[in-house]
This record gives C-alpha cells, sequence and structure tokens, in this order.
C-alpha cells in the first residue's frame, strides 16, 4: 500500500514538471513571436517613413536635437532681407527653407515645415503605388492622433484626410497644408524676423549656436 502511495506521488510529480516544462516553452514561443512581431512593424514604419523624407533635406536639416545647433550657412545679407518682404520667397529659398527650420527647431515645432515640405514632394509622385504609399506614410506620421509628428489640424480637416486615405489623390493633403502653411505665416515666420538667428544673417553677423528651448504643442 505504502508502495503504491509512494509511486502515484512520484508520477504526479513527473507530470507536473512536465506541465510546467511545456507551459514554460509555449510562453517562450509567444514571447518570441511577438517581439518578431514588433521588430516587423517598427521596420515597416521606417520603411514608410523614408518615403516622406527627402534625402538632401534629410541630410541637410534634420540634425540632432540635443545640445546647441550651429551651423554655417553663407548667406549674403542681400538675400536674408528678400526673405524678410514674404513668407513665400523664404520657403522657395533654399537657403531660407533651412535656416526656417533651424529655427522650427528651437522651437520643437519642426513637424510644420516637414509636413509641409512631404506635401510638396507628395504631390510631384506620378506612380500610383508611391502615391498610396506615400500617402500612408504621411497620414502615419502627422495626421493620425497621437502621431509622432501630429500636425495642429482642425478635426473636420483631419476626418476629411482619414476617409480618403484608403484612395488618396494628389490634393488630398492640400487643405491641411494650406492650415499649416497659415499657421506658419501668421506666427512662426512673425517670431522668426525677430529672432536673433535671422537679425544675425541681415546684419552680418556670425552665426552663434542656438539654445533649443521648448514650446507648447498648442503653438505653431
Amino acid at each position: 500500500m505504502e508502495t503504491s502511495l509512494v509511486f502515484f506521488s512520484q508520477l504526479n510529480m513527473c507530470e507536473s514538471k512536465e506541465k510546467t516544462f511545456f507551459k514554460l516553452i509555449h510562453g517562450s514561443g509567444k514571447e518570441e513571436a511577438s517581439k518578431e512581431a514588433k521588430l516587423r512593424a517598427k521596420e515597416k514604419r521606417n520603411r514608410l517613413s523614408l518615403l516622406v523624407q527627402k534625402p538632401e533635406f534629410h541630410e541637410e536639416t534634420h540634425s540632432s536635437r540635443s545640445g546647441h545647433l550651429a551651423k554655417e550657412t553663407r548667406v549674403s545679407p542681400e538675400e536674408a532681407v528678400i526673405w524678410g518682404e514674404s513668407f513665400d520667397k523664404l520657403l522657395s529659398h533654399k537657403d531660407g527653407l533651412e535656416t526656417f527650420t533651424r529655427f522650427l527647431k528651437t522651437e520643437f515645432s519642426e513637424e510644420n515645415i516637414e509636413f509641409w515640405i512631404a506635401c510638396e514632394d507628395f504631390k510631384k509622385s506620378k506612380d500610383p503605388q508611391q502615391i498610396i504609399l506615400k500617402a500612408k506614410a504621411i497620414y502615419e506620421k502627422f495626421i493620425q492622433n497621437d502621431a509622432p509628428q501630429e500636425v495642429n489640424l482642425d478635426f473636420h480637416t483631419k476626418e476629411v484626410i482619414t476617409k480618403s486615405i484608403t484612395q488618396p489623390t494628389l490634393h488630398c493633403f492640400d487643405a491641411a497644408q494650406s492650415r499649416v502653411y497659415q499657421l506658419m505665416e501668421q506666427d512662426s515666420y512673425t517670431r522668426f524676423l525677430k529672432s536673433d538667428i535671422y537679425l544675425d544673417l541681415i546684419e552680418g553677423r556670425p552665426q552663434r549656436p542656438t539654445n533649443l528651448r521648448r514650446r507648447s504643442r498648442s503653438f505653431t
């Protein structure tokens, strides 16, 4: 009798260990599958993000956010004065666009100009597949709720884009781009013209390191 009890006790212990082993194995498998799924999703987002970045702009203006921003831009005072005539003249000049982007970085609001540039590039797309991919990338990066670089848009504008994103056209971001342009022109551009970055240029002074400072997301 005692021998039987010992036998069944040992048998139950073996079954318990076996169950624990398979639980650990299957649990580990689920964790690995979850990690792989997350990595694939991250890689996909990175590929889409690259579609909305112009290589030359990425190299010249997407500098590190840490520390100071200091870059030598050879701009004559005469050229800089022209930028003060209108916001359109500022953006149409390569150095003007770059300098304005540097200024927005000091206020942590460069998502606005990056969205505007992405829209300009998007409207030049010709291949239907590229139009779909770029539209999705722009939407996920700048438009959708809690996007990594979400721009400040009203509900109606965002809703129209959300409904059209499955079948995008070259003009699906026009309203949003116009809205962001107006916000930058009325708010950021005005502050830019009074900034040390701009005043140093029109007065021919050497550029100085620019401290980054945070602004509320309610500002452009």
